[in-house]
């Protein structure tokens, strides 16, 4: 039981990190404006299809990626979007590292 336990006690503190606290205040601040939110989800929808795209086909179109920088370029310079964007990298960082930390601990037995 002591791995369940130690596994409840890691997702607290990840909850009560900065970067789960910040991301969370981000995304709150994003959800009460509409316009925002909308922005977010179509450019998320656009950078998802194009990674299935290049995952099926081997090749990614020039014009949607383009299209998805551009999209990107224009949100960063909305303060709100670019605090959410930065905290959603940091909160991503910080999981790729427990994620990879646990990995490592148990490579010997998977390979």
């Amino acid at each position: 039981m002591q791995v369940y336990d130690t596994v409840n006690k890691l997702a607290e503190e990840i909850k009560t990190s900065a970067e789960f606290i910040d991301l969370k205040n981000a995304k709150q601040a994003i959800n009460i404006m509409p316009e925002y939110k909308n922005k977010i989800e179509e450019f998320n929808k656009l950078r998802y299809e194009e990674q299935l795209n290049a995952m099926q086909t081997g090749k990614t179109d020039e014009t949607k990626m383009l299209n998805i920088q551009n999209m990107y370029k224009e949100m960063i310079g909305i303060p709100e979007i670019k605090k959410y964007f930065d905290a959603e990298l940091k909160f991503n960082v910080m999981l790729g590292d427990v994620n990879r930390i646990i990995s490592e601990a148990v490579k010997d037995v998977l390979n």
